[in-house]
């Protein structure tokens, strides 16, 4: 098999165009084209259907495709552990979360990582969809529950409880609640059903719209949830963490949280040895007991 050629029905397959494919690969149009009708003529098959809008993979184009794409997947990984240095942290290092915890808590530490290693490019991929690590869809993902796929490395962080939580003005406009039949007189605002989340969170929801709440407002992420909180519109279930960064919101009724939600760090085992996902790992790490210490510093005696 020509790899050449291969290469070439890969850009042209992901780009579905022969000319944004040879624009990526700094050949021309022509040129494309006929390093595809070789490769159709070597394999004695159809790869393309041509439409004036572009191109369409055939079934035997779909399959080679495939193949092309886990080929490409793996040499990309072969070149991330090749260009890992013994001393120097720099690359991409795609990270995958929750938009919550990356908003959240992710982002804004992130500073401090770029200020200790420069050359880092981070891709920060905020999503409830659990991506694929053996297939690279992401080189490290933190989520809100142990991962289940195989061959990846896995390490708890930390444990999360969602609570209520409302700002002073809120609570001065609307009054206190002081028990949860009290909630019956106050708007929740919350992460909607319907969304991926920790079971946890959706059970602690679910028990407060019980109340007989008379309105609520769902947002699909916890920043959302957030965003609508610090702007007065109700009572808020939230992380624990947000805490960290919004000392002026007030927990409501302290008494009741969800259960414990733990917080997993995972990446794939064969970049067990890249420079890149340690530096990451690390400085996570260093941010977590950094904030334990702090909470406990302060904690009064």
């Amino acid at each position: 098999m020509d790899w050449d050629k291969l290469r070439i029905f890969h850009a042209v397959a992901d780009a579905g165009s022969l000319t944004h494919a040879g624009d990526a690969l700094h050949l021309s149009q022509s040129a494309v084209s006929r390093q595809i009708r070789a490769l159709e003529e070597m394999l004695d098959t159809t790869l393309f259907h041509r439409h004036a809008r572009g191109l369409i993979l055939t079934e035997q184009g779909e399959l080679l495709f495939d193949a092309t794409r886990a080929m490409a997947q793996r040499l990309e990984t072969a070149t991330a552990r090749i260009r890992d240095s013994e001393d120097e942290v720099f690359g991409e290092l795609r990270v995958t979360t929750t938009t919550g915890f990356g908003t959240l808590w992710l982002a804004p530490r992130l500073p401090a990582l770029y200020a200790k290693y420069p050359d880092l490019k981070i891709d920060l991929m905020l999503e409830e969809r659990v991506l694929d690590l053996p297939m690279r869809e992401a080189d490290l993902a933190i989520r809100m529950k142990e991962p289940s796929q195989a061959d990846l490395i896995r390490k708890r962080l930390m444990s999360v409880n969602m609570r209520l939580y409302a700002t002073p003005e809120y609570l001065k406009a609307r009054g206190t609640p002081q028990k949860l039949e009290d909630l019956s007189q106050h708007r929740l605002v919350c992460q909607h059903s319907g969304v991926p989340q920790a079971a946890a969170g959706a059970t602690l929801v679910q028990m407060l719209m019980s109340y007989n709440i008379p309105s609520t407002l769902t947002v699909n992420n916890y920043f959302g949830v957030l965003q609508a909180v610090l702007n007065h519109l109700g009572i808020g279930v939230l992380p624990d963490y947000v805490t960290e960064d919004f000392a002026n919101l007030v927990r409501v009724l302290p008494e009741v949280e969800s259960h414990e939600i733990p917080v997993f760090l995972a990446y794939p085992e064969e970049l067990r040895h890249s420079k890149r996902v340690s530096a990451f790992r690390d400085f996570v790490l260093e941010e977590i007991f950094a904030n334990r210490r702090k909470l406990r510093d302060d904690r009064p005696v």
